[in-house]
């Protein structure tokens, strides 16, 4: 973790008490987040984590201060860089949580923020050719509505299901709906191949409006949404998942069903190059 956080434009030490007992995001899980990948190239994708940011803002009625846009928290994010003298590539967590007060009387509505620097092992996306493990969680839905495609606070339904991929030895869990469909995974979007198309669930289903998915979907022309219950992703001809940090990866199995990689493969490098 980072030596130093970026706290309401302050540089703080990272163990810095920041909210008390009476916060809301702490009560309620109040609040909305972003993971963007730092390279000294740059942050690919700002501009999408940012749409997202603060439409979720808009979406969760915080009241926006003018001076609180995507330059000002680009700036406070290279000002954390730079006094964490971060170098190589760095996942950078920007969470956005509302102050004190109970469900009916908040003290208001303004945004507090949070910036954090991790140190990556590398930058390098590269295949993942032993391909990942995953299976299906059950135990917790995430409910399909208006608000589920923003990075929310309230992310109990992905704890619980990245617990259950730990607990079962797993490198993924697939997450359901209210309709026992799957609408993503613990930390990514989920992607199959049926009949030679690419498809991904729809955002109607409960899934994350993922930065990596949008890029993908915007950039290839080819790729549609549906609907995704288990059965057609076992009868699926490939599978992989997406997230912004770590790209695209091949998904090996889920439950007894393999895929194999040459399948992927034939889809995979075609998407690379839009990366």
């Amino acid at each position: 973790m980072s030596s130093f956080i970026n706290f309401n434009g302050d540089l703080l030490a990272a163990d810095t008490p920041i909210v008390g007992a009476a916060n809301r995001g702490l009560r309620y899980g109040d609040g909305l987040f972003e993971t963007i990948l730092w390279t000294e190239g740059g942050m690919p994708y700002f501009e999408l984590h940012l749409n997202r940011l603060f439409e979720g803002l808009q979406a969760f009625h915080y009241t926006i201060p003018a001076h609180f846009d995507a330059h000002y928290l680009e700036q406070q994010i290279h000002r954390l860089i730079r006094k964490n003298k971060c170098s190589g590539a760095v996942r950078i967590r920007l969470s956005v949580f509302r102050g004190d007060g109970g469900v009916y009387d908040p003290v208001n509505l303004n945004p507090n923020w949070v910036i954090e620097t991790y140190p990556m092992a590398s930058h390098t996306i590269e295949l993942n050719e032993n391909g990942l493990i995953a299976g299906i969680y059950s135990g917790a839905i995430k409910a399909a509505d208006a608000f589920s495609q923003y990075k929310s606070a309230n992310y109990q339904p992905y704890l619980l299901a990245a617990f259950h991929a730990k607990q079962q030895k797993l490198n993924e869990a697939l997450v359901l709906n209210q309709w026992g469909r799957i609408c993503d995974a613990s930390i990514a979007n989920v992607f199959w191949v049926e009949s030679g198309r690419v498809y991904t669930p729809a955002l109607s289903e409960g899934g994350i409006a993922g930065v990596m998915r949008a890029h993908l979907i915007k950039h290839s022309g080819t790729i549609e949404e549906e609907i995704l219950p288990v059965e057609r992703l076992m009868n699926a001809e490939a599978v992989f998942l997406t997230n912004a940090v770590r790209g695209i990866r091949w998904v090996k199995q889920v439950g007894d069903r393999e895929y194999a990689l040459n399948d992927f493969l034939k889809y995979y490098y075609k998407l690379k190059l839009l990366l």
